[in-house]
């Protein structure tokens, strides 16, 4: 007679006997909870310093709009018109090399000064070279960086009594053509003879700041323009 067969079934595994996953451990979390205070330094870092380059608008320019924009840096036209000639208003040009203080001037050049600033405050300036630099004057505010740039159309003649001299801001042109509608220009010294023989629409004078413009070249930028009103 054979003997019964022994069952050669596995013996039940004890509860104690399965592989479980590694737990996590202590210096994971941390890690974790580095990396995601990190992640947190990075994003607020961002949006603090997004905060600290959007131009400040004051009360008294919140109306200002720009003309349709067909492309960056391009409008379909000329700026609407939203400051009076009887505003005091000041534009300090944040640069690589420092600040600049100008005092415009809109009870002689309102149209520009009004262009300035509806360009200034809505960050068009932001970024942009001081493409030129010679001797006697530093030009800025053309978004191709080489002379040849502006926001899509020009400005009319505005001719002023005021002299021309250190520290006078006024709006580039091409020789027989128009005025440039976002290219400025700041003297460094007295413009050469026989000095300028056609309108340059002299819109500002430089307050504080003319030995940061003595410094500028052309590797330099302008990081913001704020307007101020009283």
């Amino acid at each position: 007679m054979s003997q019964p067969r022994t069952s050669r079934r596995a013996a039940p595994v004890e509860p104690d006997e399965l592989e479980a996953p590694a737990p996590w451990g202590r210096q994971a979390w941390l890690a974790l909870l580095v990396m995601g205070i990190l992640i947190a330094a990075v994003v607020g870092s961002g949006l603090l310093i997004k905060h600290a380059i959007e131009p400040v608008v004051p009360a008294a320019l919140a109306s200002c709009v720009t003309s349709t924009q067909i492309a960056p840096h391009e409008f379909i036209g000329p700026q609407p018109m939203c400051i009076t000639a009887k505003q005091n208003l000041q534009a300090t040009i944040t640069t690589s090399q420092g600040d600049i203080v100008i005092q415009l001037h809109p009870e002689v050049a309102p149209v520009t000064v009004n262009n300035f600033v509806v360009l200034a405050i809505h960050g068009y300036y932001n970024g942009l070279t001081f493409w030129k630099a010679e001797d006697w004057v530093v030009q800025g505010g053309d978004p191709h960086g080489d002379g040849r740039g502006g926001p899509g159309y020009n400005l009319p003649d505005e001719t002023t009594t005021t002299p021309w001299g250190l520290g006078a801001v006024g709006m580039a042109r091409v020789p027989g053509g128009a005025v440039n509608g976002s290219q400025f220009f700041i003297e460094k010294a007295d413009w050469p003879s026989p000095g300028p023989t056609a309108a340059y629409n002299r819109f500002g004078t430089v307050t504080s700041g003319l030995d940061k413009v003595q410094t500028l070249s052309p590797s330099d930028t302008i990081t913001s323009i704020a307007i101020k009103v009283s």
